[in-house]
């Protein structure tokens, strides 16, 4: 309702009724009953999932008391109530508009009409009781102001800084959903500048935020920006995107950052890249799941990047070879943008991929001259923030990197 409202195209719709799931699937066969916390009905038509909620009440005051934890964050979320109720028990005041099939009409029985005019996320009650019912919210919050261009409720504001530790408690597979959510819908980046306004960023990410927070000769480090700015051009274009890739710009910074510390401790380049990443990873999982399908690629593209180095003799060939290389050079080229690499070493893997076999030994033979060696240069940074970026105005512009 709220993005019909908006003169955008929903990207599913999901049906409220005073059935239970049970009764639901006794209507449709076609039906799947899913969820322990929240019980839903997937009623399926060919591709197609409609998904059916029941109107549900506060859990508060019930025979379910054990629904909450002492903190106050919600367990079960499957006390079923009426349209009104079920209303005041949603997140954000632009959330809880029903449209009305009987009549054709919209049902508001907060502020949603109105703030949806005046472009305000409000919560439904007060923040610090919402948050502690369920700090996904604060996420929530973030991508909706992000998504919608959207002002978020001083009120609200406050909470999100006060009570981001709340996030701590949230099972990290939960939260690996809610970063895809963030960054892979083609508003990354105002996410991203957001998350950092309000201090979350670092409960999702702390190394990458502690990485973040310092400079390098003098500039900031905005590969991250680069990456992100990236990432939305592709969803704006249609083009596919992947969690690995995005994984691996986010998390790139402390993990450059920690091999290059055990270089200095008498490391080569390739145990210390293998020794960061490993222990980043693993501290990163901990807080936001990982699954492997994921993991493993975003660490072999980290892994190839010392491989560009290399290009004599048939190392180049057997790179080009490499089921990882697109992943790891378009990679390569976001290290350039931001100043990282030398642009030349882009250049040159960008003119062999492209090149014939005898075009190839000659920018081989180049490189063995040193003719066309990457310059060593100090880290360059354009347009880059301070350690907590504020949401106005925006990085500098990149061109998008397939991935």
């Amino acid at each position: 309702m709220r993005d019909l409202l908006l003169g955008r195209e929903p990207k599913d719709f999901d049906v409220a009724t005073d059935a239970r799931p049970e009764e639901v699937r006794q209507v449709f066969r076609n039906c799947r009953l899913i969820g322990r916390r929240f019980r839903l009905a997937h009623v399926f038509f060919g591709s197609e999932i409609v998904e059916v909620a029941t109107f549900r009440k506060m859990a508060v005051g019930t025979e379910d008391e054990d629904s909450q934890t002492e903190g106050g964050m919600i367990l079960r979320d499957n006390v079923y109530g009426t349209i009104e109720e079920d209303a005041l028990r949603r997140d954000f005041t632009v959330n809880a508009l029903y449209y009305n099939i009987a009549d054709f009409s919209v049902i508001d029985y907060s502020t949603g009409m109105r703030d949806l005019q005046e472009g305000v996320l409000r919560l439904l009650g007060p923040p610090e009781v919402r948050f502690r019912e369920d700090p996904v919210r604060m996420l929530r919050a973030v991508r909706f102001a992000a998504k919608l261009g959207f002002k978020i409720d001083p009120e609200v504001e406050r909470s999100l800084v006060e009570l981001g530790y709340l996030l701590r408690d949230v099972p990290s597979a939960r939260l690996f959903e809610e970063v895809l959510k963030l960054f892979l819908y083609g508003f990354g980046v105002e996410s991203f500048e957001k998350l950092r306004h309000y201090d979350l960023f670092r409960r999702l990410f702390p190394d990458t935020e502690e990485a973040l927070a310092h400079e390098e000769a003098e500039f900031p480090i905005t590969f991250v920006y680069h990456g992100l700015r990236n990432t939305d051009a592709r969803v704006r274009e249609g083009k596919s995107v992947t969690p690995f890739f995005l994984f691996a710009v986010l998390l790139w910074e402390p993990v450059r950052q920690r091999a290059a510390e055990l270089e200095e401790e008498g490391q080569d380049a390739f145990p210390a890249m293998e020794q960061a990443s490993f222990e980043i990873v693993t501290a990163e999982v901990g807080r936001v799941a990982l699954p492997k399908r994921f993991s493993l690629p975003m660490r072999e593209v980290w892994m190839l990047q010392h491989r560009f180095l290399q290009r004599g003799g048939r190392r180049p060939f057997r790179l080009l070879q490499h089921p990882r290389f697109r992943a790891a050079f378009d990679f390569l080229l976001l290290r350039a943008q931001s100043g990282e690499v030398d642009e030349a070493l882009a250049d040159w893997w960008a003119r062999f991929q492209e090149a014939d076999t005898g075009s190839r030994e000659r920018l081989i033979g180049e490189a063995a001259s040193g003719g066309d060696a990457p310059r060593s240069k100090r880290r360059r940074r354009r347009g880059g923030r301070g350690r907590r970026a504020r949401s106005e105005g925006s990085p500098p512009a990149a061109e998008p990197a397939p991935q």
